[in-house]
């Protein structure tokens, strides 16, 4: 029998790919899950999901492995549809600048070519 999910999940782009590809199978398997928490949770504990602040809609997915932070920003769109955009490994307290602009680059790149489909 076939999981239902209360979200589907969709990456755009290369980007989260390229991160995704980057990193060691133990991280891999934790943004797995995290991804899969994102998925099938109705209530999402903000350890794992925050809205970031000052943004349109842009979410960050919330991974820790020991002392490594990671972070993989994503949209909604059409309601339960979570589009994946690109991720990076967190060094500093504060989300850099350049990678939540490179989110909003990302989701309106997204935005453009759906109004062409």
């Amino acid at each position: 029998m076939a999981e239902k999910f209360l979200r589907n999940t969709f990456v755009y782009g290369n980007e989260f790919w390229d991160f995704y590809n980057a990193q060691n199978k133990t991280v891999q398997d934790k943004i797995d899950w995290v991804i899969g928490l994102v998925r099938a949770l109705n209530i999402i504990p903000e350890k794992f999901f925050k809205h970031i602040e000052g943004s349109d809609g842009l979410f960050e997915i919330r991974i820790k492995i020991s002392s490594n932070i990671y972070r993989i920003f994503c949209f909604f769109d059409k309601g339960s549809l979570v589009i994946l955009l690109n991720g990076f490994q967190k060094k500093t307290n504060k989300t850099p600048k350049n990678e939540i602009e490179k989110a909003e680059r990302l989701k309106q790149q997204y935005y453009e070519e759906q109004k062409i489909k």
